[in-house]
């Protein structure tokens, strides 16, 4: 796995973890970086992943369900949405990953940990998204 593909899968499973049990970020992050080390460049990413994305959390979903209604977010899978909402925040906000390449990375992080129906829901709504990708840039701003 390549190393910024293994970030992302880190900050994936810290930010479900968050999501689910409400432990602290942080402490979260700390536990899956000792079973899991990176270098620090990765480690780094890792970081700015968790911290962005579960900062921002509510906007992202915010802009998820405006764009993608027929996708009711509390119905969406904890590990679906999380996936969702990390690409998004590299495409969209921090605008340091290509959105093809963020749209390939999160499928295959869905490949991995969703279910069989997963990758193809992560590129529907992506894909929907990314239509619309300006509109959401200037969202993500306010």
């Amino acid at each position: 796995m390549k190393s910024r593909t293994k970030a992302r899968c880190v900050a994936l499973q810290v930010l479900y973890e968050v999501d689910l049990t409400g432990h602290a970020p942080a402490e979260a992050l700390q536990q899956r970086l000792q079973e899991e080390p990176l270098e620090d460049k990765f480690a780094d990413f890792c970081r700015q992943i968790v911290f962005e994305v579960w900062k921002m959390s509510a906007k992202l979903d915010a802009v998820i369900a405006q764009h993608a209604p027929e996708w009711p977010l509390d119905q969406v899978a904890t590990i679906d949405r999380n996936i969702i909402r990390i690409a998004l925040w590299e495409f969209a906000v921090a605008e340091i990953t290509p959105v093809k390449v963020a749209i390939n990375e999160a499928i295959e992080l869905a490949k991995f940990f969703g279910s069989d129906s997963t990758p193809r829901f992560v590129n529907g709504v992506l894909g929907s998204l990314a239509a619309h990708q300006k509109e959401v840039q200037s969202l993500m701003m306010q």
